[in-house]
């Protein structure tokens, strides 16, 4: 009997050694989770009991348990490098078959599709083409292609006209206006913002402010010029003009646009009349009213059509104020832009995954998912650093990062192993010990049936 009791310790012991020194060798792998050996006793047992005072029948191992507590977690220069902080697994998929891991080494394929070292991809919500994201779970892909241009289809601009302000003296007269954009003395103040058309190519719009003759002291011209010609016409300087009117408090009165016609009349470059539907102090550009235009290889100095679509767009200059105050731009925005390349990601801590291109735009392209388990300790460990389903664990809950009792992600960084070194030091002395006082036990039990053998 001693001898089986002395071979039990020696397994227990060598059970507690093995897992201890998985724990040391995995002290730096990032996700790893330690364990621990956990025993129990033994005892003879019969139909008719054991008795008041049985003896026992050594030891036994009974589990071995992992501790998820929470590693520390290590900064880094990949974006996709991703820790949770708290609770919660990423979840993987290998073909299919699923996969949990708390090792946030991520990267993307051959096909954009984010992946772990061993290919598995990442699972999460997908976005459609505007970056709202879908609530279906799917395998997270980045689209690392270039990013289609937008053209401009709206624009809101909000200035200050100094009501101080006279009229040049190359401007002319109200009834005879002399207009030249290189002549700075026949406009007050210009302003530009740049437009893009259909195929991403960008255009600068061009206003010029000029003050009426009093006494119509509250009211302006303005004219507009796209890249230094007439919208409708490339090869004509003649501008679209506006009068733009403000009331006796500096606010835009009613109505606060209107076109006006050009001198000598042209009917064909005139600025287009202000839709009716169009709001008190917005103008409407229809796609027939702007022809993009580029330099003529042909003819250098000169504008010619360059075959790409506009869309139709409004200028909102509604908030614009004619106070007694330097002329300034106050906001201006538009929301046109032209083709970008992918330049980078950002992953905030709700799984939400931005991309940001070349041309100043970011776009959503999904949102990582995490899963939990009611019973943690029931997961089945796979290698690998990753666990499975089992009967024991429940079903996963699926939720986004920082919604129910999962965790929030830290993009950059990667969680470190939560084995303490010190600690499986001294498990080490501890198991070695138990080995030594079991081989002990095997030891004196030979030396004692020895002596019974040698009795005569």
């Amino acid at each position: 009997m001693s001898f089986n009791i002395g071979l039990s310790g020696l397994r227990a012991a060598t059970s507690d050694l093995n897992v201890t020194g998985n724990n040391i060798a995995n002290a730096g792998t990032a996700g790893f989770k330690s364990s621990r050996a956990e025993f129990a006793d033994v005892y003879a047992a019969s139909m008719l009991g054991s008795g008041s005072n049985p003896r026992g029948s050594g030891v036994l191992l009974a589990d071995i348990s992992q501790s998820f507590n929470q590693g520390n977690i290590n900064y880094t220069q990949n974006a996709l490098d991703l820790a949770i902080n708290g609770s919660g697994f990423f979840m993987t998929s290998n073909n299919g078959s699923m996969s949990y891991t708390r090792a946030g080494y991520f990267g993307t394929d051959r096909d954009g599709y984010i992946v772990n070292n061993f290919g598995y991809r990442l699972q999460g919500y997908s976005a459609d083409e505007d970056g709202n994201v879908l609530p279906i779970q799917t395998d997270l892909r980045i689209n690392a292609g270039q990013q289609e241009p937008k053209a401009t289809t709206s624009v809101t601009q909000s200035i200050n006209l100094n009501s101080n302000a006279v009229r040049p003296v190359n401007a002319g007269t109200m009834a005879a206006p002399t207009f030249d954009p290189s002549d700075a003395q026949s406009f007050n103040w210009s302003t530009s913002t740049n437009i893009y058309d259909a195929q991403g190519n960008a255009h600068v719009m061009s206003q010029y402010f000029v003050k009426n003759e009093a006494p119509a002291n509250n009211g302006w011209v303005m004219n507009v010029l796209i890249d230094g010609v007439n919208p409708r016409d490339p090869t004509s300087t003649q501008p679209f003009s506006y009068s733009v009117n403000f009331d006796a408090s500096g606010q835009l009165s009613n109505p606060a646009l209107t076109p006006i016609a050009s001198t000598p009349a042209n009917p064909a470059l005139d600025a287009p009349a202000l839709p009716a539907t169009a709001a008190n102090g917005v103008f409407a550009l229809a796609a027939a009213d702007w022809v993009p235009a580029e330099e003529d290889p042909a003819n250098p100095g000169t504008l010619v059509a360059n075959g790409a679509d506009s869309a139709d767009f409004t200028f909102d200059m509604r908030g614009s104020t004619q106070y007694a105050a330097s002329f300034g731009v106050n906001a201006v925005s538009q929301d046109g832009y032209t083709t970008g390349q992918l330049s980078g990601l950002e992953i905030d801590d709700t799984g939400i995954i931005f991309a940001r291109y070349t041309n100043g735009q970011s776009k959503v392209q999904g949102q990582v998912l995490l899963a939990n388990f009611a019973n943690v300790q029931g997961l089945t460990p796979n290698g690998k650093t990753e666990w499975v389903q089992s009967f024991a664990s429940g079903e996963p809950v699926i939720g986004t990062p920082r919604s129910s009792t999962l965790g929030n992600l830290q993009s950059s960084a990667l969680e470190d192993s939560n084995v303490e070194i010190s600690d499986q030091l001294v498990n080490l002395i501890v198991a070695q010990r138990n080995y030594q006082a079991n081989a002990k036990t095997i030891e004196t039990e030979s030396a004692i049936t020895q002596t019974i053998i040698n009795l005569r």
